[in-house]
């Protein structure tokens, strides 16, 4: 067959092109889809989910995306960066009982309203490689806002870096929970735990049970990502 550099015909030539524009228009719309499907319903989703509400038909979504590991790997990419680089322009701030303060209600509130991302930050179902990826980025990063707002003697010396996620994710579950309702009742409870963070508190009793490690948490993620796989 004769190439277009080699003097081909003029319509074979010009069909390559929006052939190509067709294939990345269907791309970028599946993308769309999956962020409003994950988003709404989380990652029990399907594929077929994604293609109905993309408006094209499943075999497209499966030359796009080979499986929903790879789909909801490119899709949260840019989520987890944004989650990381939060954290690591709170270490810069000033104030640092402030910073930790912000990253605790940024993380909340990205979580509160995306249930695929607080599925895949804290079951790590799909996306292993780049949760796990952005696990190791963000802990140096977050014990660093703790040890730093514990210096300043404004957050209680007890807090544990391992703290931050449990309470991003059950403050979101709680959103989740009135979300009929009252979606962004997670920032009253944010306030309140908030206030339970504080060293300076009169009469501070000591925590019943210690934080978590980062090796529990793996587990806990681990056994609960078995359970839910299970459950389907």
């Amino acid at each position: 067959m004769t190439s277009c550099a080699e003097g081909g015909a003029v319509g074979d030539c010009r069909g390559e092109r929006p052939l190509r524009r067709d294939a990345e228009r269907n791309r970028q719309r599946i993308l769309r889809a999956a962020a409003e499907v994950f988003t709404q319903r989380g990652l029990d989703a399907t594929l077929d989910d994604v293609a109905r509400q993309a408006g094209v038909g499943v075999g497209t979504v499966y030359r796009r995306f080979p499986d929903k590991e790879t789909l909801v790997g490119e899709l949260f990419q840019d989520r987890i960066d944004a989650m990381v680089a939060v954290a690591e322009q709170a270490c810069a701030a000033p104030d640092p009982w402030q910073a930790l303060v912000s990253y605790l209600e940024y993380a909340t509130a990205s979580m509160a309203g995306d249930l695929g991302l607080r599925q895949l930050m804290m079951f790590a179902t799909y996306g292993r490689d780049r949760v796990a990826y952005a696990r190791e980025q963000m802990r140096p990063v977050v014990s660093k806002l703790v040890e730093r707002a514990q210096a300043t003697g404004a957050l209680r010396a007890d807090f544990s870096a391992t703290d931050v996620p449990l309470i991003a994710f059950m403050l979101a579950s709680a959103g989740e929970y009135a979300g009929p309702v009252q979606p962004d009742i997670w920032q009253r409870y944010l306030g309140l735990v908030i206030d339970g963070m504080r060293a300076s508190r009169d009469g501070v009793s000591e925590l019943p049970v210690p934080a978590l490690s980062p090796e529990e948490i793996e587990e806990s993620m681990r056994a609960h990502g078995q359970r839910s796989s299970a459950r389907r």
